[in-house]
């Protein structure tokens, strides 16, 4: 009988063929007091140099088949490896307690892992723990003596049915026979799924128990499209789901003639369709996709990234790194957005009841404005490299955005008696996703020189409810008409000044919204880059009047989130 099985859709594709269940061997150990510290440590320190001889021959053999912004997760698990601050609490561990390496490791990995995991709104922070799991369980491996499955082996088609997928089993596997990949753990910004969009192998994340529920050499079929998959399928379900595969590679074939295309609606109205990004190791994904621009950097994982501030240079490399691999494109770089539920330990932020509402973003760097003024110094010296915009985060007044603008104008005054006019093509935007600033976009819009729209905070904010709560996860809606009048009052009072609206929170990539957000005329649309081939076949098929009727349709007769998602479907058909 058929089981049924829904997770994430991680990566795009059909996978059909057997189930390959990736078992990890029994890591278990017991915490012993031991005698000579100096030994445990040594025993300590060997079972990291191997891990990391590992780590770089694991990376060496990848490197015919993965790019080399991709390469680079492997340097970031070598430098947890060697890391000195966990290193010395692990010692300290076995110096002060007298525990053996096993439970020196453990503990200090997992204080980690659940100060990751405790960051609720910050997904890809959250996903970084895999990465601190993945590389304990390669050193426990070796202080136990105990081999980690051989993925390399695997020599026949398969879907990959695991717990949680590394970037390191991902790397050693044999493409061709890998046909996707379903785990119980993980999420889109995980580094094993980013690999298996680079490596265009179908997946499906954060099952739940999609190891309990397939067996192995059980017939599976997995859709990355839709995050469904099912075990033991009949007959009728494999013929159905193997037309649709072959459908989907047609229209990816399609999808990749227009990498260098422009973005145009049917009725020849451009648009612009950006990338969101966090770190310049996602630049080989915005060149993939064709983007027209960056239309979000995350500044903030700079931060996150770090042990302590990063420096001016440091910065300065990243937006230069950035900025000139575009060639002239736009960059749009979001000023610092820490704060509340993304802690930093070197900051002492306050521990606050209502984070989400607290002191974050913009607020932040208008009272610590050594931090600010660092920053923009950075921005700004990295705009002789290319089209930069700067753009801060989580504005609700006027009076901030006037104290933001002045601090830059101040810091590039300073740069400029030694480099004259440095600074002066940088356009200055501000997130909307403050609903104060949304519906005053009209005195806004005199004063910026364009929007755009976070709709994740921005519905959060609307309708109350903690985006990271999963009992009032069912009020993220992104189609209710509360929320799309509010993004046309947005776009209509930019438009009125002249000024561009862009969007680069989820619902710019959603399907359902594109033909709503073009008939109001949004003229950027920043996404993950694994969605913009896919929105920009899709822009091409929509006439842009059709849609602004769709528009006022949707205004006057939908109510609720369901109505609008009903009456675009209707249309798109």
């Amino acid at each position: 009988m058929a089981i049924k099985i829904k997770g994430i859709a991680a990566s795009d594709g059909i996978g059909i063929a057997k189930a390959y269940l990736l078992v990890t061997p029994d890591l278990s150990f017991k915490k012993v007091a031991i005698k000579n510290p100096e030994a445990e440590i040594k025993r300590l320190q060997q079972a990291l140099d191997v891990s990391v001889k590992d780590l770089e021959a694991i990376k060496a053999r990848a490197k015919g088949h993965l790019d080399n912004e991709v390469l680079t997760i492997f340097d970031a698990h070598i430098a947890l490896l060697t890391d000195p601050e966990m290193i010395k609490q692990m010692e300290q561990l076995i110096t002060v307690q007298k525990v053996n390496a096993e439970q020196a490791l453990k503990k200090v990995t997992t204080d980690f892992i659940n100060t990751l995991e405790a960051m609720t709104a910050n997904q890809y922070m959250q996903e970084r723990a895999a990465d601190v799991r993945d590389v304990t369980k390669r050193v426990l491996s070796h202080l136990l003596g105990k081999d980690l499955p051989d993925l390399a082996a695997i020599n026949c088609p398969v879907i990959l049915v695991a717990h949680e997928v590394t970037p390191s089993d991902i790397s050693q596997m044999d493409t061709q026979y890998i046909k996707g990949i379903i785990t119980d753990l993980g999420g889109r910004t995980s580094h094993s799924a980013i690999m298996s969009r680079t490596l265009e192998i179908p997946a499906v994340v954060g099952a739940g128990d999609a190891t309990q529920k397939i067996k192995n050499d059980e017939s599976v079929i997995l859709d990355g499209l839709t995050g469904n998959a099912i075990a033991s399928p009949d007959d009728t379900e494999i013929t159905a789901y193997r037309q649709q595969a072959e459908e989907f590679e047609k229209q990816r074939a399609e999808w990749a003639t227009l990498v260098n295309a422009p973005s145009v609606s049917a009725d020849g109205k451009k648009f612009e369709i950006a990338a969101n990004i966090g770190t310049p190791t996602d630049m080989a994904d915005v060149f993939k996709a064709g983007a027209d621009a960056v239309g979000l950097f995350r500044s903030e994982f700079l931060y996150m990234n770090s042990n302590s501030l990063p420096t001016e240079e440091d910065q300065f490399k990243a937006y230069k790194q950035v900025t000139e691999t575009m060639h002239g494109k736009p960059v749009v770089i979001r000023t610092m957005d820490i704060g509340g539920d993304k802690q930093l330990d070197y900051l002492s932020l306050p521990k606050e009841m209502n984070p989400f509402l607290g002191y974050r973003a913009i607020r932040i760097s208008l009272s610590r404005q050594a931090i600010f003024r660092t920053q923009l110094r950075a921005l700004i010296r990295a705009s002789k490299f290319g089209q930069l915009r700067i753009m801060f985060p989580m504005i609700a007044t006027l009076e901030e955005f006037r104290k933001a603008k002045a601090i830059f104008m101040e810091e590039k005054q300073k740069l400029q008696v030694n480099d004259p006019g440095i600074g002066d093509d940088i356009k200055l935007g501000m997130m909307i996703e403050v609903p104060a600033a949304a519906i005053f976009a009209e005195a806004f819009a005199k004063e910026v020189d364009f929007f755009s729209i976070g709709t994740n905070d921005l519905i959060q904010y609307l309708f109350a409810a903690d985006r990271g709560n999963e009992c009032v996860s069912y009020l993220y809606q992104p189609y209710n008409p509360a929320l799309l009048k509010l993004i046309k009052h947005v776009i209509d009072a930019a438009h009125q000044e002249g000024k561009i609206a862009a969007m680069c929170g989820e619902m710019a990539g959603d399907a359902v919204a594109l033909p709503l957000l073009m008939g109001m005329g949004l003229d950027e649309y920043s996404m993950s880059a694994s969605s913009i081939l896919r929105t920009r076949s899709t822009m091409k098929r929509l006439d842009t009047t059709k849609c602004a009727a769709l528009v006022d349709h949707v205004l006057k007769h939908a109510l609720t989130n369901d109505d609008t998602e009903k009456m675009v479907k209707q249309f798109l058909k």
